[in-house]
């Protein structure tokens, strides 16, 4: 039988920053807006949606330009340079862009769930969209309470799918302190440094975590949770806020 094969589209944007080409960023080509603002707050660009005062989308041209009340001042010598650290004050050095100095901070979430709950919102991440199914060529992550799945956002990117979520959550100011997010795939050091930029205290991933993630998820106070199939998942760190596991 011959079928017709659903591809994922890739798509180019270019963001300028005040009238300064700042980065492009090869995306799926949804929720834009989220993306663009995402991005900037987790490069420190934007510290607040209050900064930002113009936002032009040009999907035609893949170009969208922002403008915020004061000039911003991001060292290019530093931008995607590693910055050796030591991270959150310890004496264990980490490896991060020098920007993530700056904004990936410990998280005060004091959310707690069930172990129901892990795996309730994996299984609502996973069939919030066709396209994760039909394609296997994007990630999908979802915000959610203990309750239901908020919202999820797909991309051909992992960073991309984070950064969407942060822009949702900054455009409609939603509330962190009860949250967790699920991720498609695996949990990276990048991954987990996006979720502690959003201020998100309970991470679940449906493969395998890095020791280096696993490092900055106890150091940034993130319960990681990875592995989460079927009725099984495994705990990395902070499994005090899971009610079952806590002492």
């Amino acid at each position: 039988m011959i079928r017709q094969d659903v591809v994922a589209t890739e798509y180019a944007l270019t963001i300028f920053v005040n009238n300064k080409e700042m980065t492009t960023v090869v995306c799926t080509p949804e929720h834009l807006t989220e993306l663009v603002v995402g991005f900037l707050a987790s490069e420190g660009i934007l510290r607040s949606i209050e900064q930002l005062t113009e936002f032009t989308l040009s999907t035609i041209k893949g170009i969208a330009r922002v403008k915020t009340q004061s000039e911003v001042n991001f060292n290019e010598e530093f931008y995607n340079k590693r910055f050796l650290g030591s991270c959150c004050g310890k004496s264990r050095p980490s490896f991060y862009y020098y920007n993530d100095m700056q904004t990936a901070l410990p998280v005060t979430s004091k959310a707690h769930i069930v172990a129901a709950d892990v795996f309730s919102c994996m299984e609502e991440m996973e069939h919030s969209t066709p396209l994760f199914a039909e394609t296997g060529g994007v990630h999908v992550a979802a915000l959610c309470t203990p309750s239901a799945m908020q919202v999820s956002r797909t991309d051909i990117g992992r960073h991309n799918a984070l950064d969407k979520l942060y822009g949702y959550t900054l455009l409609h100011k939603q509330p962190l302190d009860n949250a967790l997010i699920a991720f498609s795939g695996r949990l990276s050091s990048e991954v987990l440094l996006k979720v502690a930029k959003i201020g998100v205290g309970i991470v679940l991933a449906k493969s395998a975590p890095t020791s280096l993630a696993i490092q900055l998820a106890d150091e940034l106070n993130i319960t990681a949770i990875g592995f989460v199939r079927g009725d099984t998942f495994n705990v990395y760190t902070h499994a005090w806020r899971i009610d079952e596991l806590s002492t």
